[in-house]
């Protein structure tokens, strides 16, 4: 999954993308509210992390903004202020969850897991697909009663596609969810990855390919 980060902290910053990446995730770091609301215009995020001390327009004015353009996406608010009128404020405005600095990369790791179920309906964090069981806490996949080993990208490919199930998903967004900042991917690796993850799921589920469009990932319903 694909994540934005805004925070002009470069410490900050490059702690919060080295932490998230190591879970697995996919990070775009902004330093303004400015440059937040350009990268929303032009690609999808599954969620933000947004500090509120930002030069220019403040994260709580970001927030508010996101959320009068119809804007859902989970959203978690960084800040050095702990008190309860902040967090209260941060919440009203339309923010998901608030977290304090310092914090560990563990919590807002985990943080971000919670938010990004509760936003899929998954509040488990496990996702049935007739023979699929999708467990997104863990990241593990298992079909009938074994478990199936996925690669970092595998995993990401999948998780980008389940979440989504039934729409289409471009190649180009499926290429933002497994890059990260030391390593980008080609549309040609893209399809490699996707080719591995059909020959894992088998007839447990449809990766079907949409030309021009992208890939939609079908359940494949009992007989």
């Amino acid at each position: 999954m694909r994540l934005l980060i805004v925070e002009d902290d470069d410490i900050v910053a490059d702690a919060i993308t080295r932490g998230l990446t190591a879970a697995n995730y996919s990070v775009h770091r902004v330093a303004s509210a400015e440059a937040a609301q350009a990268a929303l215009m032009n690609e999808e995020f599954a969620m933000a992390v947004i500090d509120v001390g930002l030069p220019g327009a403040d994260g709580l004015s970001l927030v508010r903004r996101l959320r009068s353009t119809g804007k859902t996406m989970p959203t978690l608010i960084l800040t050095a202020r702990c008190t309860l009128t902040d967090k209260v404020k941060a919440l009203d405005l339309g923010a998901d969850d608030f977290l304090s600095k310092p914090f560990e990369a563990a919590e807002l790791a985990a943080r971000c897991r919670a938010l990004m179920r509760r936003a899929s309906g998954a509040s488990n964090g496990i996702i049935k697909l007739n023979r699929m069981s999708i467990d997104l806490v863990g990241r593990r996949l298992c079909i009938d009663d074994g478990e199936i080993e996925l690669t970092a990208r595998e995993w990401l490919l999948l998780e980008c596609l389940v979440l989504r199930i039934g729409l289409i998903v471009s190649k180009e967004r499926l290429q933002q969810a497994v890059a990260n900042p030391d390593h980008d991917i080609t549309p040609n690796a893209v399809e490699v990855h996707i080719s591995r993850l059909r020959a894992k799921i088998g007839a447990a589920a449809t990766v079907r390919t949409l030309r021009g469009l992208g890939y939609r990932l079908e359940e494949v319903k009992s007989s």
